[in-house]
């Protein structure tokens, strides 16, 4: 079976939803998503606390919610979704191989590709946590899934390793569950969760959080019955004589997500080992042209309303390739990195021509800061600065560089880096 479409979206979350409508609004006739899951919306569904659409819609909805005003603009553009199927390959001359139960083996034809999968947790496999094998161990996303969408509570007693949102929404929705959250604990100095989060999830509901700790040890022959937690010095190693027993029969990990890019390193897509994701211009095409990609698979976001806008220009951008609108290949480009206190930036590079009044950059520093200065230099020659009173890893950056900057950059490179400021945390 061989199908053709204008623009393909790998992936039916909300960063797929909102590139595949901005795409139609763009022009694009045909567009399909591709899903795996059996309804649209991916993430999202699970997600029934608010806190969503504060920037994009101006209000506080539910995650369902914020989902479900795409399915119903996609499906009021004439967007196709295909659900519960599985994409294979996305091959570079825009053939998306895919299947599923009802149609067999499908062979789409695209004019241009966006690649928007998201998403996937770390496991206790990937960071080995010592002890036994026993059961009672979930990671964060996992258990939230269980009991917002399958309606089984996994736990009463737990402890949690990692502060990222994921983890600390959960420690206030098992609170309300009925379950005795007894610790959040966290390697690093700082949490790497949004500050609301903290305050609303933890500290509302009395759950201690503890920086500069780690799980070193878990007892159960069957279930879980004890964890120990260690604190862990500069070098992030435990401390001996620091251990704490906590009785519980639960472990939820929330301890990173990693960008889900099988499909496109089997492309030959180059990948940002900063990001995990794919290198990016700055309407999210990668280096294979005509071939998008946007949202946590590129880059993890912290809230939503960025990947909508994010995804947007990339579904746009798409349906510009699609209709015959293809970047000069000679066109001057600059490449960003990263400086003093910032991990990574995105996008990676910059076509000045393809910018009309300026590009969207967003970036993570490394630490807590307070009182420093964004500063974007070429060749050392500062070419302009932002203030900045507070940033955190658990934060993602933004600014905006306008074209008459870029213009000024002549060949760049360009390096976003932090100054003048302190750092909170060692």
């Amino acid at each position: 079976m061989a199908l053709d479409y204008d623009v393909v979206i790998v992936g039916g979350g909300p960063a797929g939803l909102a590139a595949a409508c901005s795409a139609r609004e763009q022009g694009a006739e045909r567009v399909l998503v591709i899903e795996r899951d059996k309804e649209p919306g991916g993430i999202l569904n699970q997600c029934i606390h608010n806190g969503f659409g504060l920037h994009y819609f101006k209000e506080e909805l539910t995650g369902p919610e914020y989902a479900g005003r795409f399915v119903r603009r996609a499906a009021e553009l004439g967007v196709e979704v295909m659900l519960d199927t599985m994409v294979l390959a996305v091959e570079e001359d825009h053939t998306v191989r895919a299947v599923n139960t009802r149609d067999g083996l499908l062979e789409i034809r695209a004019g241009a590709v966006v690649l928007a999968m998201g998403c996937r947790e770390r496991t206790r496999g990937a960071i080995a946590i010592p002890g036994d094998r026993s059961a009672g161990i979930f990671t964060a996303g996992t258990a939230q899934r269980y009991i917002n969408m399958e309606g089984w509570m996994v736990g009463r007693r737990v402890v949690i390793l990692g502060s990222g949102d994921i983890g600390l929404i959960m420690a206030r929705r098992m609170t309300l569950e009925g379950a005795k959250v007894l610790a959040c604990v966290e390697l690093m100095p700082y949490s790497n969760g949004l500050n609301r989060n903290i305050v609303q999830c933890l500290k509302d509901y009395g759950i201690p959080l503890y920086l500069s700790h780690t799980i070193t040890n878990i007892i159960g022959r069957e279930r879980v019955e004890q964890v120990v937690v260690s604190q862990v010095g500069p070098d992030r190693k435990p401390i001996p004589g620091t251990e704490i027993t906590f009785d519980c029969d639960t472990v939820l990990l929330s301890v990173g997500l990693i960008p889900e890019n099988e499909l496109t390193r089997a492309a030959g897509i180059p990948i940002d080992t900063r990001t995990s994701g794919a290198v990016v211009y700055e309407n999210m095409e990668t280096a294979a042209p005509g071939i998008f990609s946007c949202g946590n698979v590129m880059h993890v976001h912290d809230l939503v309303d960025f990947v909508t806008a994010e995804s947007q220009r990339a579904g746009a951008a798409a349906a510009r390739f699609a209709a015959g609108q293809v970047t000069d290949p000679g066109a001057p480009c600059l490449d960003v990195s990263n400086g003093s206190g910032v991990t990574y930036t995105v996008p990676q590079k910059i076509r000045p021509n393809n910018v009309e009044k300026g590009v969207d950059l967003f970036f993570r520093v490394n630490n807590v800061y307070r009182d420093m200065r964004i500063r974007v230099t070429c060749g050392g020659q500062e070419l302009c600065s932002f203030p900045r009173e507070h940033m955190a890893p658990g934060e993602m950056e933004h600014i905006v560089l306008p074209r008459v900057l870029l213009d000024k950059a002549q060949g760049g490179p360009l390096t976003v880096s932090l100054t003048d400021g302190k750092e909170v945390t060692a």
